[in-house]
């Protein structure tokens, strides 16, 4: 059975699409990698830099990695993922106000 011209178009974009996918999992992933020597940088440095900047930077790779996992290894980007992506998003948004609330009580 031969291809078809369509039939080869329609392969060649889905090969091309699936090489474009793994080009940003290795992206990511090499990102991911290089937030956590940054992390470990930072850790380092401690004497040289404030603590609540090292805990900032810290928290704000950890926040970033999140997202990328979400989005990229969890597949979050698809289209058909709206409702598991509502109550992760909606969970995060508890686990926000919840932490903000205790910080703020903490402070007064």
């Amino acid at each position: 059975m031969a291809l078809t011209s369509k039939d080869q178009v329609a392969e060649y974009v889905a090969k091309q699409r699936r090489r474009q996918e793994l080009l940003h999992y290795l992206v990511t992933f090499a990102s991911m990698i290089v937030f956590t020597v940054l992390a470990f940088i930072a850790v380092a440095l401690r004497k040289d830099i404030n603590d609540y900047l090292i805990a900032f930077f810290i928290v704000t790779m950890a926040v970033v990695q999140v997202a990328f996992q979400l989005y990229y290894f969890m597949h979050m980007k698809e289209k058909d993922h709206g409702f598991p992506a509502l109550f992760i998003y909606g969970g995060a948004l508890v686990v926000f106000v919840t932490v903000l609330a205790f910080v703020t009580m903490i402070w007064i």
